[in-house]
């Protein structure tokens, strides 16, 4: 018996919908379906075992064809969108990991063996689309993003992930210990930050040792962690916690020191920008190359089964979606080591961590 959470299941949910509908619709900024804007779907390729199974659509039925082009099974469409209305009342229903022996019936009569299956490219789903401008059909890997369980990552946090700040200020042991010793259960970091200021100190960035970190935001913009640690440091001082709230203040304080007198918003840019190329392939600890992993972009799964996406080449709505859509977040003090004032070489410093989840 198969049992797995909200968002895998969400995954095979994506499968066997896109393979009924055989059409993926473009999302607004706002997570609005575009009408006029979709993508005929001509297969999904998934890989299991080390082989390639395609499962190739037209008009009416849905072909399941190994790497040798033999046609292991034919099965019409509607079997396919059956199920998918199956599994999201599933989905709705469940908590925490479940089981849907029906859908296990099925995967086994597909060829399909696992409910989130490894793709051929660095991404959740790998389709064939048929562009309706150029009229040609291309490979696109994309991530996929599910509405009905617990929000997921952006931006997963680590020891990698630790931006360190210099206190500035005359501070002793003895209130670097107090500091320390705050503990209540909700706000600790805050309290800590505020305390810090309240002590008559400044907090500034100091560095981001991790190399592979510092180096990936670089390729996004060179200033990328001087602007992110600005965000970290509003956000763990309980001045907000979601981008676009976020960002306002991120321009009042300028760390870039841009000419504030256009309407130009650099900020609000740049943060795009990080957002979108964490969505498409940059991660925190390995060294990134500016090449994206997810060649298609999203597909998003609503809280109603409605599946959109945010393809590649209708970027601005994504690179907005991300920035009304996203938020800090607190990963694990403990875990990641940060949150606690400690001296090296007669000064103070503290680390800060950043995680960024989807709202």
């Amino acid at each position: 018996m198969i049992t797995q959470n909200k968002g895998e299941w969400s995954e095979l949910y994506v499968f066997l919908k896109l393979l009924g509908d055989g059409v993926l619709y473009a999302a607004d900024a706002d997570l609005n379906k575009i009408n006029d804007l979709y993508y005929p779907l001509i297969e999904i390729l998934r890989k299991e075992d080390d082989k390639v199974k395609h499962y190739v659509k037209d008009d009416i039925n849905i072909k399941i064809i190994d790497d040798s082009k033999n046609v292991l099974l034919e099965l019409p469409a509607t079997e396919f969108e059956t199920k998918a209305k199956i599994l999201i009342d599933e989905i709705k229903k469940g908590s925490s990991a479940f089981a849907i022996p029906v859908i296990e019936e099925f995967m086994d009569v597909i060829k399909c063996t696992k409910v989130k299956a490894p793709a051929l490219e660095k991404s959740d789903i790998t389709l064939v689309l048929h562009d309706c401008k150029t009229f040609k059909n291309e490979l696109f890997g994309f991530s996929i993003k599910s509405d009905l369980g617990m929000p997921p990552t952006l931006f997963n946090s680590g020891t990698s992930t630790n931006f360190t700040y210099e206190i500035i200020g005359n501070m002793t042991k003895a209130q670097a210990d107090k500091i320390n010793a705050i503990n209540s259960k909700f706000a600790k970091l805050r309290e800590r930050i505020n305390a810090i200021y309240e002590a008559g100190c400044e907090i500034k960035f100091s560095k981001l040792e991790h190399k592979s970190c510092r180096s990936n935001l670089q390729m996004i913009d060179t200033k990328m962690p001087e602007i992110l640690a600005e965000y970290i440091l509003l956000y763990f001082s309980g001045r907000g916690k979601e981008i676009s709230e976020l960002t306002p203040l991120v321009r009042q304080i300028n760390p870039c020191g841009f000419d504030l007198t256009s309407e130009q918003k650099y900020y609000e840019h740049k943060i795009k920008t990080f957002l979108t190329d964490c969505a498409l392939g940059m991660t925190a600890a390995k060294p990134w190359d500016g090449k994206f992993q997810a060649t298609g972009g999203h597909i998003i799964v609503k809280e109603d089964g409605e599946v959109l996406c945010y393809h590649i080449y209708n970027r601005n709505e994504f690179r907005d979606y991300l920035f009304k859509n996203t938020r800090l977040e607190t990963p694990d003090a403990k875990r990641h080591g940060f949150g606690t004032i400690y001296q090296e070489n007669g000064k103070n410093y503290i680390k800060l961590n950043l995680q960024v989840r989807f709202i």
